[in-house]
């Protein structure tokens, strides 16, 4: 049958929406779902329902304080930053965009630093040229700009100091990214540990998140939904790891849709379940919806997701559809929380039976 939209739809009470994370992260709960059954568990039961020699695949995306407020003349522009372009210019959404034309200087409040516009797109973006200096951009953020908490935590009077940390996971190291990979908001330096002292490996990639990841499918043909790019990369240490794993049979653990969608671009093309996965650096625009042939991941574990959401369509067809369903109407029974400071669930790859 074909997909709809609607097929991805539930029911969302505002109540349900997490508007600030547990403390400490990994007090959060966590469903498992694996074949037919739902478990009630903790973030902190991670390592027990792990393997030893299972590679858990994180990324270390770091949030930058994207948001920016501009002035061109009088007028007043927001900007949103999306991805660096590596040539001294960004891809950025753009609040007021009617009022730019390409050629257009714009001044960043708060900061001494100025952008031009390189080109306008359809919907409200643009290429902006900040200069030849990204260390220059990088403290004007942190001096001018504004942690891009996702609209559906409500501040008031814009995101509090707390947020900054709050919304940064303990892997963050290399910035570019304008949203967390939220599963990973739930590790702690205890939980690392534990999960190390259970012989629980580590490998690390990188995607940077951007601003498309809280855009809705508005077509009623899911398929025909565009999906935005994003940079990533899959670098020598991280594969050699992950495909030692894979060359003995061990499980692949993907910490979030992020690092999911990473490895998957990379193993694009890799029919053998255990052989190697290659080296990427570069854009994906991978899109992953029911029917999806996975090749790399065998567990993922995420937050809950937004109706009618492409991250919703993602896990539906990693753990299968009518099984997600299930895991949706028991986690809003069972007050879980959602999205960004949620919980978090567990989820086995459906085609495989990969219980410890």
């Amino acid at each position: 049958m074909p997909l709809h939209v609607g097929d991805f739809d539930f029911v969302l009470p505002d109540a349900s929406i997490a508007q600030e994370p547990v403390r400490p992260r990994d007090a959060a709960r966590l469903l498992v779902v694996r074949g037919e059954a739902l478990e009630d568990r903790g973030v902190r039961d991670l390592p027990s329902l792990l393997q030893p020699g299972d590679v858990m695949v994180v990324n270390d995306t770091r949030v930058i304080p994207a948001r920016l407020r501009a002035r061109r003349g009088e007028a007043r522009i927001e900007v949103m930053l999306n991805r660096a372009e590596g040539d001294g210019s960004w891809h950025a959404l753009i609040r007021n965009a009617r009022r730019l034309r390409v050629g257009d200087e714009i001044s960043i409040e708060g900061a001494e630093l100025t952008a031009r516009v390189l080109e306008k797109f359809e919907g409200g973006s643009a290429r902006l040229h900040f200069g030849d200096d990204p260390a220059r951009l990088m403290a004007a953020l942190e001096q001018a700009g504004e942690i891009p908490l996702p609209p559906y935590i409500t501040r008031e009077a814009g995101p509090r100091g707390e947020d900054r940390a709050d919304y940064q996971t303990v892997f963050a190291a290399r910035p570019g990214a304008v949203a967390a990979p939220t599963a990973s908001l739930h590790f702690t330096p205890e939980l690392l540990a534990a999960l190390e002292a259970r012989g629980v490996q580590r490998a690390t990639v990188t995607l940077h998140v951007g601003a498309g990841t809280f855009l809705p499918v508005r077509e009623e043909d899911p398929s025909r939904h565009v999906m935005h790019h994003e940079w990533g990369e899959l670098g020598a240490e991280a594969a050699a790891t992950i495909n030692a794993a894979r060359a003995e049979g061990r499980r692949i653990l993907c910490c979030g849709t992020t690092a999911l969608r990473l490895l998957e671009t990379a193993a694009r093309g890799v029919e053998d379940r255990r052989a190697p996965i290659p080296l990427f650096s570069g854009l994906t625009d991978i899109y992953i919806l029911p029917g999806f042939p996975f090749r790399a991941a065998d567990l993922l574990m995420t937050n809950f997701h937004l109706p009618r959401s492409t991250l919703l369509m993602l896990v539906s067809a990693f753990a299968g559809t009518r099984r997600m369903r299930r895991a949706y109407a028991h986690a809003l029974a069972e007050d879980y929380r959602f999205f960004s400071y949620g919980d978090a669930s567990l989820l086995f790859r459906e085609e495989a039976d990969l219980a410890p």
